[in-house]
């Protein structure tokens, strides 16, 4: 079985991920603030501290992805509920992230965040279990209580 593996790495790679986004952005806004320079009349001390505050949010998202990641890990059950939307919504993020990192940044960042899109995904449908219904008849054609599974004929008039 690969999901616990893949549920450890996911979060791992989440909570380093969490750091070097929150990292990144509270040193951009370190320099963003020695420069003090002004960007089209917007001041200076306020894109600092939105690129800090911005930096400590997505890191905060990002270590609650890695969070929901490693309860399952630790679980060995699919993500539910919120934890499944939260994790989907960094697929989707990451996906997001990889078509602009491509013309910005280069192909290794769009790698990276195309190799962790597909290892959320890959956690996300590993515990996708089919859904089978509870009345659904078992294989030997007799109900739970050992009635047959089918419904008798209909009685004919003569």
């Amino acid at each position: 079985m690969v999901r616990r593996p893949v549920a450890w790495i996911v979060a791992v790679v989440l909570f380093g991920e969490a750091f070097g986004v929150a990292a990144l952005n509270w040193f951009l806004g370190v320099v963003v603030d020695r420069q003090d320079m002004s960007l089209a009349g917007l001041d200076p001390h306020m894109m600092s501290m939105s690129s800090k505050l911005g930096g400590i949010a997505f890191g905060l998202y990002f270590a609650l992805c890695g969070l929901v990641a490693l309860l399952v890990a630790l679980r060995d059950r699919p993500p539910a509920g919120f934890g499944r939307v939260l994790l989907i919504s960094a697929a989707v993020v990451h996906g997001l992230l990889g078509a602009v990192t491509w013309g910005l940044v280069g192909w290794s960042a769009f790698l990276f965040m195309v190799l962790v899109l597909g290892l959320i995904v890959l956690l996300l449908m590993t515990y996708d279990h089919p859904a089978e219904p509870a009345d659904a008849a078992p294989e030997d054609g007799t109900g739970a209580d050992g009635s047959p599974a089918t419904a008798p004929p209909a009685p004919t008039t003569p």
